[in-house]
């Protein structure tokens, strides 16, 4: 059908108001919460908020009921309202929308704040039907740092029975259906030795040396992971894979640095490899590293920070989901991807979940990110057919 004009100027004034708000990952996205909140409580749909421990980060969960419900599943329309951080190099403020060449530039407009938006400018139309099945709106927060906000959310869910449905993550995949991707675990690890000066080395514990050492061994279980590629693997690379984010630590070149902090990531094809990465780092800090350490300085340590641990998003042969979103776009093909999503948390505690949303996976994180306007339109279109199979 054709998207009545009004609703598409809605949809990209809401999200030239999304992108204004500065939610990168970490930092307060509560002003952009009360927004959302503000435009599905004057529609009279009920939401309730979930916090982290500084109640500064929150995820907010909706729900506009159905008229006479007729036993169909809930529909849970999901997207993260956290962006990566800005670099430099921008044609235009990244938090100020711009429209040019029918797209529209702005830090998150794909990733993903243009899907949001169309949600909450659909609300309305949502809100009119005569619907025989509940519309929950899920918008939480820090995904691209480990999807921390998720998980707190759906704990809350599982408290109020909200278990069961079929969720809608509109991540951007140019509204393909995506059906799988891999597991992502990030960790932060801290290495604490001894300072001295620098010309007599063996008298102090070297964090970066140590931090080296513990990269090589990184960098071993890598290609032990290519090894470890399933056969007729479905993913791109086909085997779980290993990448060192970042490594800080020392003061000055003639002090032997005390501090040192490694950042690295596993994306898993399975569980198991998670499990052998974990089992063969730890195996080492303990039986090789540390002692050594240790010898010279016995409060040396060694301290991994787990920022996230993600369960992959398995692929089913039989998807209520996928099938539901195949039954409006017309589109039966399905498609798998290596970046990580929520949609492992959701299907985790039985919710049948399918990754598809406007723009493109090729635009986000990068400079000048971009939403092409038609797929605004495709997802206000695809919204009208959720409506079309939720009434009575």
């Amino acid at each position: 059908m054709a998207i009545d004009n009004n609703l598409y100027e809605k949809s990209i004034k809401i999200l030239t108001d999304l992108i204004a708000f500065q939610t990168v990952s970490g930092t307060d996205n509560s002003e952009l919460i009360n927004y959302c909140e503000k435009i599905l409580n004057e529609l009279g749909i009920e939401t309730f908020k979930v916090f982290d421990d500084e109640e500064k980060r929150v995820n907010l969960f909706g729900t506009l009921k159905a008229k006479k419900t007729n036993g169909k599943k809930p529909i849970i329309l999901s997207g993260h309202t956290d962006v990566v951080p800005v670099s430099k190099g921008w044609s235009s403020d990244p938090f100020t929308a711009t429209i040019k060449d029918e797209k529209l530039y702005g830090r998150g407009s794909c990733d993903m704040k243009g899907f949001i938006a169309c949600t909450l400018a659909f609300a309305p139309v949502f809100k009119k039907s005569n619907l025989d099945r509940d519309i929950h709106f899920c918008y939480t927060f820090d995904e691209e740092t480990a999807c921390i906000g998720a998980p707190l959310l759906i704990k809350e869910l599982k408290k109020r029975d909200i278990k069961n449905g079929i969720c809608i993550i509109g991540e951007p995949t140019n509204m393909k259906i995506i059906d799988a991707h891999k597991g992502m675990n990030e960790y932060t690890v801290h290495f604490g030795g001894l300072a001295g000066h620098s010309s007599k080395p063996h008298m102090g514990v070297n964090a970066i040396e140590y931090a080296s050492r513990y990269i090589n061994k990184l960098l071993e279980l890598r290609q032990e992971l290519i090894k470890r590629a399933p056969k007729d693997c479905i993913f791109d690379p086909p085997h779980s894979t290993l990448s060192i984010g970042g490594i800080s630590g020392g003061i000055a070149h003639n002090v032997i640095a005390d501090k040192c902090k490694v950042e690295w990531e596993t994306r898993p094809v399975n569980k198991a490899d998670g499990d052998f990465v974990t089992q063969e780092i730890e195996k080492f800090v303990s039986e090789k590293l540390l002692p050594d350490m240790k010898k010279v300085f016995p409060d040396s340590y060694i301290k991994k920070e787990i920022i996230g641990e993600v369960v992959g998003f398995e692929k089913l042969d039989e998807s209520e989901a996928c099938e539901f979103v195949s039954s409006i776009t017309g589109d039966n093909s399905r498609e798998v991807v290596s970046f990580g999503t929520e949609a492992g948390l959701f299907q985790e505690v039985g919710i049948s979940t399918v990754v598809c949303g406007p723009g493109s996976i090729e635009q986000a994180h990068k400079i000048d990110e971009f939403i092409e306007l038609n797929e605004l339109k495709k997802c206000l279109n695809f919204l009208d057919g959720i409506k079309n199979k939720s009434i009575n």
